[in-house]
């Protein structure tokens, strides 16, 4: 039987667990690869991962990680996910820098949803900086 993510606020995400397929895009099960961080047992070693890992949190409605992995200069006080949203996927379009020798990275993305039935996608390219050694969200820009 499916479980919830734990760390979930709502019930409209979808059942992930630790054996499901990754939302983020990556070949490997949630456990092995954004489950990991969303748990705090390790860090996004780069921009691109934290970027599908925020992604992925976005899919399990987990705002404890999306607030915690983003900057403490542009953070929201709080989050609330939406229940009409379902994320359907996700596409890397391109990467500048954020590898793990950088402190800086920008990660140009299209995220699919559904939103209360319509189908849309959403096209950001997003600014993440390190701030105690960590990436972090600082900021995005919508792409129409």
């Amino acid at each position: 039987m499916a479980r919830r993510n734990p760390r979930h606020h709502g019930t409209s995400a979808p059942a992930l667990t630790p054996a499901s397929p990754c939302p983020c895009g990556l070949p490997a099960t949630y456990e092995q690869c954004c489950g990991r961080f969303h748990a705090g047992e390790a860090a996004a070693p780069t921009a691109e991962l934290l970027m599908r890992s925020r992604y992925a949190a976005f899919v399990a409605e987990d705002t404890a990680y999306l607030l915690r992995t983003w900057h403490p200069g542009t953070r929201p006080m709080q989050l609330e996910c939406d229940p009409g949203m379902r994320w359907t996927g996700l596409e890397i379009l391109q990467v500048v820098d954020g590898s793990p020798f950088h402190s800086t990275g920008l990660v140009t993305f299209r995220a699919r949803y559904r939103h209360h039935g319509n189908r849309g996608a959403l096209q950001e390219r997003s600014r993440f900086e390190r701030v105690g050694g960590a990436w972090v969200y600082l900021e995005g820009t919508f792409i129409e």
